[in-house]
């Protein structure tokens, strides 16, 4: 079968490549083609367009983009027509995706969603236009499933897909790492800044500012996949923090704590039992908006899933120096809440199911497809 694959970050990236791997495996007469990152097209994606060209946060920033967005759209359309697939598959990326639905939808090609978008916490009626333009709904989060299934949406939960990914990781000898990466060997504190410019322009200078007061620790960055090196220097020139890419899960397995910028990474983190401190700042008309219309009562998967405040959440003027301080104390080694985190971290992974996730999605994909 023919499949065109829409992913617009780097964690659709990632467990976009994951995915495709195991369709290959179910799928002898695969062929792949879409949107994605490097990741994908090491699996033999063909990719019309990169995810460095596509990420835009917040709704000033999606405005100050319309003409991109609207020209992308118009790209995407075409080159679906070109290829003529048997599916489409969405991976996350909520507001594009949900917009070519509808279109795909009219052209009578199949089309399956891995990766939920987060209707759930948003006053808004995204939820009718799953149901009427998406054939399946893979959700990655427990809670999801019975979501859906109260607005009558075909819905299937196999579990959560990075519980593949880290439990597929082997971790690597803490001195070879330090040797190999020009690192002192010093405990190490992750810096996630996100994997957008405008995340990275936020949070970053505050997390490498913060390296200044800890000398006993080695601040290292995980570079962004999309985002080029000349981009972080702007914030980290001067500053005791180094900068590493393509090594996030070794740095998340080597490290004592972790400053994890909201989004799929603050998941990642608790999954390799880092303790950590989960930040956000963004343009203030965006958070402004965003308060408005969402219905969430926090920002990390970590304390989505679990339902209470398992991590600390510092969002916009409570993300400073002082506090930011403070909480990093209290997750480092013999801090206040260390116990307390492994505790909860504990509960979240049995909440998320065993690892296979792809496998039974991909399986299931592709029985579904075979069937109609």
């Amino acid at each position: 079968m023919k499949y065109f694959v829409l992913a617009g970050e780097a964690s659709g990236d990632l467990h976009g490549s994951f995915l495709v791997e195991q369709l290959k495996k179910v799928d002898e007469n695969s062929e792949f083609e879409g949107w994605g990152g490097d990741l994908l097209a090491k699996q033999g994606v063909k990719i019309h367009k990169h995810i460095s060209e596509l990420a835009f946060m917040g709704f000033v920033e999606v405005v100050q983009n319309l003409s991109t967005i609207k020209n992308n759209f118009k790209l995407c359309k075409k080159q679906i027509e070109d290829y003529n697939p048997d599916v489409v598959i969405y991976v996350d990326y909520t507001g594009f995706n949900l917009r070519m639905a509808k279109w795909v939808k009219s052209k009578g090609y199949k089309s399956l969603y891995f990766i939920s978008p987060n209707v759930w916490a948003w006053k808004a009626k995204r939820v009718y236009k799953i149901r009427d333009y998406t054939d399946m709904m893979y959700t990655i989060l427990p809670f999801e499933k019975e979501f859906y299934k109260s607005y009558n949406i075909e819905v299937e939960y196999f579990g959560h897909p990075l519980v593949d990914a880290v439990d597929r990781y082997e971790k690597s000898e803490f001195k070879e790492f330090c040797k190999n990466n020009n690192l002192s060997g010093k405990p190490i504190v992750a810096l996630m800044a996100g994997s957008r410019k405008q995340e990275i322009r936020h949070m970053l200078p505050i997390m490498a500012e913060i390296a200044e007061e800890f000398t006993e620790y080695e601040f290292v960055i995980t570079g962004a996949p999309a985002i080029d090196e000349e981009f972080y220097k702007e914030f980290i020139e001067n500053k005791p923090v180094k900068l590493l890419f393509n090594k996030t899960y070794e740095i998340l397995s080597h490290s004592v704590a972790g400053l994890i910028t909201s989004g799929t990474a603050t998941l990642e983190a608790a999954l390799f039992g880092l303790p950590q401190v989960v930040c956000y700042k963004a343009n203030s008309v965006s958070v402004a908006i965003a308060r408005f219309v969402a219905n969430v009562k926090y920002i990390s998967l970590v304390n989505l899933i679990l339902d209470k405040p398992a991590v600390v959440e510092l969002i916009q003027k409570d993300l400073n120096k002082t506090r930011l301080k403070k909480e990093l104390l209290n997750i480092l080694p013999n801090g206040a809440r260390l116990e307390e985190i492994k505790e909860n971290y504990i509960s979240l992974y049995k909440k998320l199911d065993q690892p296979g996730v792809y496998k039974r999605v991909a399986v299931n994909m592709y029985n579904r497809l075979l069937n109609e």
